[in-house]
């Protein structure tokens, strides 16, 4: 299959997940990208099979491999919602072949930046907790009204609900409003966070930031960050009905970061909502 002149090749790891196949599918549907590879685990029962057929749209050619290297070498990105282990490895990749690397991947925390930092010196790195446009408006959204309202009268709780196979929690979309509502209060959030409550806790510590996190059925991603003061409560909220919104935001990252300098971006960089 010839690609488009022009159009940015893009490499989908993890591709024979839920979100890889979305992923491939968005690939097909938007202008200017096209896929130029699709990465699976070694041993995964999807390697040798066609990706487009595997992702419900017909055979394009693109046969699932484990043999990373060469696939990056002829692209010019990679979208990557996979895991973390895995992800700091497509990184150093993407590092070597000076392409965009876009990560969705939840489950990173502080011990893995040093690593993203060093490949970003080579590659453009765009990392979100999510991809979704709405979500990262959301998260400016949150980041005012914690400023807004103080802290001695309003208290903030983050709620979130994913599907039962969701592995880690909270989720990372979670942790980005918890951290635009630190930013907004001028705080740390790993200071601030209150994960669990179990048993006698005691009163709510003023100034901290509580999640409460939610698993079942086949939600994709419902996230509101209430914001609780004295006889009135302003709650946010966006809520994910199609895995689509997360591609969408993945590919339009991916073309925003071609024409940039190699460096470590966020979501609010691609859309301009960004303080810096």
């Amino acid at each position: 299959m010839t690609a488009p002149t022009g159009s940015m090749g893009l490499i989908v790891v993890g591709a024979a997940g839920r979100m890889g196949q979305a992923l491939i599918r968005t690939i097909a549907e938007i202008d200017g990208v096209h896929l130029a590879g699709a990465i699976e685990r070694p041993g995964s029962d999807a390697l040798g099979k066609d990706a487009g057929e595997l992702a419900g749209l017909g055979p394009n050619e693109i046969l699932i491999t484990d043999d990373a290297l060469p696939v990056f070498a002829k692209a010019e990105g990679v979208l990557d919602f996979t895991a973390p282990a895995a992800t700091l490895e497509f990184a150093d990749l993407a590092a070597q072949a000076r392409i965009v690397h876009v990560i969705g991947t939840t489950g990173m925390d502080e011990s893995h930046e040093a690593r993203l930092n060093a490949a970003s010196r080579h590659c453009r790195i765009v990392k979100s907790g999510n991809m979704s446009l709405g979500v990262n408006l959301l998260s400016v959204l949150v980041r005012q009204a914690a400023k807004a309202l103080d802290a001695a009268d309003w208290d903030i709780e983050v709620l979130e609900m994913h599907h039962r196979h969701k592995v880690d929690a909270p989720s990372g979309t979670a942790l980005l409003l918890g951290e635009a509502a630190a930013e907004g209060r001028a705080i740390a959030l790993n200071e601030n966070a209150v994960k669990v409550r179990d048993g006698h806790t005691g009163p709510r510590e003023q100034g901290t930031i509580g999640f409460a996190t939610l698993r079942g059925g086949s939600v994709i991603g419902e996230h509101s960050v209430i914001l609780a003061g004295e006889g009135e409560t302003v709650e946010l909220t966006h809520r994910a009905t199609d895995r689509s919104v997360f591609a969408r935001g993945a590919v339009r990252a991916a073309l925003w970061a071609r024409h940039q300098k190699p460096g470590y971006y966020s979501m609010l960089d691609v859309l301009g909502l960004s303080d810096h």
